[in-house]
């Protein structure tokens, strides 16, 4: 060592330089030494110093949630007496109103107060209501009643707004309330662990402290469920808007609010309407619904498997009688999207705030062009049919609301012979019988008697062949079309005459 200290040292100047570098790294590595040996020793004294555990200590282990039980326990007391006393007056009013200083500016003092002293009522705790029951709770209801008959499951928590691994298993009511309140403590939830029905509707719908409520959510995926809920809401005039679904979906920028007479494209909003238009109600109704359509690549409903099928009747399957047996593919953040809107829509209501929302694709003006389109032919069979006669003023029995079902509910929107769903047209199936077209019988009057059961959707350009060859023509469509088109039409008739009677 010190014949290569020397050979590389060879001036003066350079064993000086040496010597200090080499007594810093020396010193340099005591003091590093030293602080290691006096953390090692601080350690070891905090080591000493905690207590051997008893059979009898305190201290339990970590639960799999990764805390120890009593600390959750603790956390829910804490909540739950903060709540009590917020409920009984013991919350002082101006950090509510601090807490809710957005919404104030927003909606003014007025529109806020409204908000905090009204009372909602959710059907249904799972994506869809538990965060719309979140958005109210954080925007000033005060009142809110929770109702849904199932648990958090695993399966939940890719779209619950609150629910957490320690929630599995409990009741989704009592988990939005546990969390929520932490939130907005001052929050009174009313909780009703069971399914809704219509025999148990004027209960769970019912008075809160002698208070009809303000507003009413159907946040259910149950059809049965979904359709007694509107049903009982709409004869007893109670205000409710609907989410239709949000399963398959992926693009909120389809998603729209307007009557449930035009919410389209959404299997749960179609069987929803023919159900109720069974009851007597056709609209009325404000929903929620995406006009997004299912195409390759995108998610479906899978059929069950047949290994599903040989275990017995499908139905006895489900977790509850008519409930659905099969899983719907749900991107956890279209429930979210379509509770916040259906959220957003309750607090405008209730506070009176100005909102006019954009219909979904100018439907209405469509099926005025289609009516429009049929008005021309009806003039020109009519005067085909009925000698001397000119077809000034005829009248159809056909509404534009008429137009808008036949075209989406009993043809989905599309033309029976393409399955083309643009420029769309109602044509007559079959050449009228021999004799007027034209109902005469009223004096004054001239009525076309074409019906619903007898047009089908075609587009413009089939229908104009069709009416040709077929309406006015001597071909019939067995001559014109393939056995899948005539089959599908059948199907298709077949159902609105079914549900004709209920018109």
């Amino acid at each position: 060592m010190s014949s290569w200290l020397s050979r590389v040292t060879g001036s003066q100047q350079a064993q000086l330089a040496t010597t200090a570098v080499v007594s810093g790294a020396v010193v340099a590595g005591a003091i590093l030494g030293y602080q290691n040996i006096k953390r090692y020793e601080r350690v070891q004294d905090l080591k000493r110093g905690i207590p051997e555990l008893r059979e009898d200590h305190v201290s339990e282990a970590l639960t799999d949630f990764g805390v120890a039980s009593s600390v959750l326990i603790k956390e829910h007391e804490r909540a739950t007496k903060l709540a009590e006393r917020a409920q009984k007056g013991g919350y002082d009013d101006d950090l509510i109103l601090e807490q809710l200083a957005r919404n104030r500016v927003f909606l003014t003092d007025e529109g806020l107060a409204k908000l905090r002293s009204s009372f909602v009522i959710i059907v249904g705790c799972g994506g869809v209501g538990s965060h719309c029951a979140a958005a109210l709770a954080r925007s000033g209801v005060s009142h809110i009643r929770l109702i849904d008959f199932d648990q958090v499951t695993l399966s939940s928590l890719n779209r619950h707004a609150v629910a957490t691994l320690a929630d599995v298993g409990t009741p989704k009511v009592s988990c939005l309330k546990r969390r929520l309140q932490q939130i907005t403590p001052w929050v009174q939830f009313d909780l009703r662990n069971e399914l809704f029905c219509l025999e148990s509707a004027e209960t769970l719908l019912g008075d809160l402290d002698g208070r009809r409520p303000d507003y009413i959510v159907d946040a259910i995926d149950n059809i049965d469920s979904k359709v007694a809920l509107l049903e009982y809401c709409y004869k007893n005039k109670l205000p409710v808007i609907s989410s239709m679904g949000a399963g398959c979906k992926s693009d909120p920028t389809r998603i729209f609010v307007g009557d449930i007479s035009a919410s389209t494209d959404d299997p749960l909003s179609r069987s929803t309407r023919r159900r109720l238009r069974a009851q007597g109600i056709t609209s009325g109704i404000p929903v929620v619904y995406s006009t997004e359509k299912p195409g390759p690549g995108k998610a479906q409903l899978l059929p069950l498997p047949e290994e599903e099928f040989a275990k017995g009747s499908v139905g006895d399957l489900g977790v509850l009688p008519d409930f659905r047996v099969r899983i719907l593919p749900v991107l956890g953040t279209m429930p979210a999207v379509f509770g916040y809107v259906v959220a957003n829509h309750v607090i405008l209501t209730i506070t009176g705030y100005p909102h006019e929302y954009i219909p979904a694709k100018a439907r209405d003006k469509m099926y005025d062009g289609i009516l429009a389109l049929l008005q021309g032919a009806e003039e020109k069979l009519a005067r085909a049919t009925t000698p001397g006669e000119t077809a000034q003023g005829l009248k159809l029995g056909i509404s534009v609301g008429d137009v808008g079902y036949i075209v989406e509910e009993v043809f989905r929107g599309r033309s029976v012979v393409s399955g083309v769903p643009t420029r769309l047209a109602l044509v007559r199936w079959r050449k009228p019988a021999p004799g007027s077209t034209v109902n005469l019988g009223v004096e004054g009057q001239k009525n076309s008697k074409v019906g619903l059961g007898d047009l089908v959707c075609m587009t413009r350009e089939e229908a104009v062949v069709h009416e040709r060859e077929v309406v006015k023509g001597d071909k019939k469509p067995e001559d014109m079309y393939s056995r899948e088109v005539l089959e599908l039409v059948e199907r298709r008739m077949g159902e609105e005459r079914d549900f004709e009677k209920y018109r």
